[in-house]
């Protein structure tokens, strides 16, 4: 005779009850899968054909401007039935790397001091020329590494964190407004790095990171939404290596 007070394990109220009904996962439409294909496609595609494009423009450009002033018992468009395409961009590097030879030698660099006098003693193109040359030796120098560095501050107050990249140690007047070693950072703005603020900040209140300048552009140009992945800081570190 069975106990009526004995709950069944099989009822709703028992506690070892589980409920084997699951809802079947919402339809969805045909017009909602239309609409996300079509947005994977362009994220897809977006990037690539922008930079096909890209690349496109700027040898075309190169050729333009270039390939007419190859002579034309040189050009090998003159012998050929169709264009060559990036055939300026190529000598637009052969002549830049035959001038970074010559100047490489003595004569080279007397006369590139001797060009540079000249244009010294110009009121307005001295200082235009001298702005551009700090700029892209700064730029291009491998053995400068303040454009390799990141750095967390507080900004605009405290508790709150913006990212900026180290430009240079400072120097002169600005660096005796504190006794510890001051830092010039650039501070940039979102979505466009482009343009910023230069700030000088002593190195005690910065947190240098550990990503490359590259993963710091992105985190800015994405608003936050690109973060450096486990493999990016990998790569990091056998690059260093």
């Amino acid at each position: 005779m069975s106990n009526k007070n004995t709950i069944d394990p099989d009822h709703e109220d028992h506690p070892d009850h589980k409920n084997i009904l699951v809802e079947p996962a919402p339809k969805i439409s045909l017009f909602s899968r239309l609409r996300t294909y079509f947005l994977t496609g362009i994220v897809i595609t977006a990037p690539i054909a922008i930079t096909i494009y890209l690349t496109y423009v700027f040898v075309d450009f190169v050729d333009a401007n270039v390939t007419p002033l190859i002579p034309a018992r040189y050009n090998p468009e003159t012998y050929l039935p169709f264009s060559v395409p990036g055939l300026g961009l190529f000598v637009a590097v052969l002549v830049l790397i035959l001038i970074g030879f010559f100047t490489a030698n003595f004569l080279g660099r007397s006369l590139l001091h001797f060009g540079e006098r000249i244009v010294a003693r110009m009121p307005v193109v001295r200082s235009v020329y001298k702005a551009l040359k700090q700029i892209i030796e700064t730029v291009l120098a491998q053995s400068s590494s303040s454009f390799r560095e990141v750095v967390l501050l507080e900004y605009p107050r405290k508790g709150v964190w913006a990212m900026a990249f180290v430009t240079s140690e400072a120097k002169g007047e600005v660096a005796e407004l504190d006794d510890e070693t001051m830092i010039s950072i650039f501070l940039p703005t979102t979505p466009n790095p482009t343009s910023g603020f230069l700030l000088f900040v002593p190195k005690r209140d910065l947190k240098f990171m550990d990503m490359s300048v590259e993963e710091g552009i992105k985190l800015v140009i994405s608003a936050g939404m690109i973060w450096p992945t486990d493999e990016d800081a990998e790569n990091g570190d056998k690059d260093a290596e």
